[in-house]
């Protein structure tokens, strides 16, 4: 009998549908976005029993679907649209339709073979919500503010009562996210192992929580290339460029420049570290940089050795 090549899916999702793809036998179907089209879906993928599906990230949309996946024990990754489309684009294919995305995901699929995630619990996705819609009411605040002093007179008015909301919704965000960590003991560990850090306080130590779960599971390098703070290279031939950092984690990686900034003047191993760096030549945003690596790799270890914070910490890994 003739062996049946592993199969590799990918799947396409839209509001209204997913269009599925698989490679390489090109198999195509489509199945409607909801709770029977879902059921439909993950039926059919169990019978077929593929070596890995691929979706992309599509603002939160694809969630039930991976959650469905997931539940059914299937191996499914969540791929970043940038580098997808950078393969697309590698592999000729500059069309972009729904069903060439879905066909792209499988090509993708077969050929990359991303590793699968652990995708966090529900308790990890409402804590990520909270974490979230907090950070935008802080944004709209900030605009707000902004505003306030160049507006009329009747407008301020206006603009100070949305001010005033807006300061007490922020303050029964926080009521919120103070209740969700303390119903986890892990959590309300892991909060006061983050916080003995000098420079770490409430607001990182939850963000780090909710949008980096991995931190304490993966080496240095792994976690630094996951928050987007490992230094990439940038050679070619004779030519030696600077290095840079790409991708990763953004909401994770401005929170932790902030914690950075603050540790560089209270955190005696950051701020060290940075004057030795600033005093060898080194610009002052490529310092922070460094310091930003160096301070998520002490987090790191103390989650993975369970430790509060001491001045040697950073040399656990």
């Amino acid at each position: 009998m003739a062996k049946v090549p592993p199969t590799y899916i990918g799947i396409d999702v839209s509001k209204a549908r997913f269009d599925m793809a698989s490679s390489p036998c090109r198999t195509m179907k489509s199945f409607l976005n909801d709770r029977s089209g879902t059921d439909e879906l993950v039926k059919y993928l169990c019978a077929v029993k593929p070596v890995l599906i691929v979706l992309e990230a599509s603002g939160g949309i694809e969630r039930a679907l991976v959650r469905a996946l997931v539940a059914a024990e299937l191996p499914v990754a969540v791929a970043n649209p940038r580098q997808v489309r950078d393969f697309a684009k590698a592999t000729g294919k500059l069309a972009k339709t729904d069903a060439l995305d879905a066909q792209t995901l499988a090509r993708f699929a077969e050929a990359v073979r991303p590793a699968l995630r652990l995708l966090p619990n529900e308790m990890t996705l409402e804590l990520r919500a909270l974490v979230g819609r907090r950070r935008q009411i802080i944004e709209i605040l900030t605009a707000e503010k902004n505003r306030l002093s160049r507006a009329s007179r009747r407008v301020q008015t206006r603009i100070q009562a949305h001010i005033d909301w807006l300061e007490s919704e922020l303050e029964r965000y926080n009521e919120d996210l103070d209740e969700a960590i303390n119903q986890s003991p892990l959590w309300r560990e892991q909060q006061d192992l983050l916080k003995s850090v000098p420079g770490v306080g409430y607001v990182i130590s939850r963000t780090i929580l909710a949008e980096l779960p991995e931190l304490g599971c993966l080496n240095r390098k792994q976690i630094a290339a996951l928050v987007g703070v490992a230094p990439l290279n940038w050679d070619s031939g004779l030519m030696r460029g600077r290095r840079v950092i790409w991708g990763g984690r953004a909401h994770v990686r401005t929170a932790l420049y902030m914690a950075a900034v603050t540790a560089s003047r209270c955190n005696p191993v950051i701020r060290d570290f940075y004057k030795r760096l600033r005093a060898a030549g080194k610009p002052a945003n490529v310092a922070l940089v460094a310091s930003i690596r160096k301070l998520l790799v002490i987090l790191n270890a103390i989650l993975k050795h369970h430790v509060r914070w001491r001045p040697v910490v950073n040399q656990l890994d």
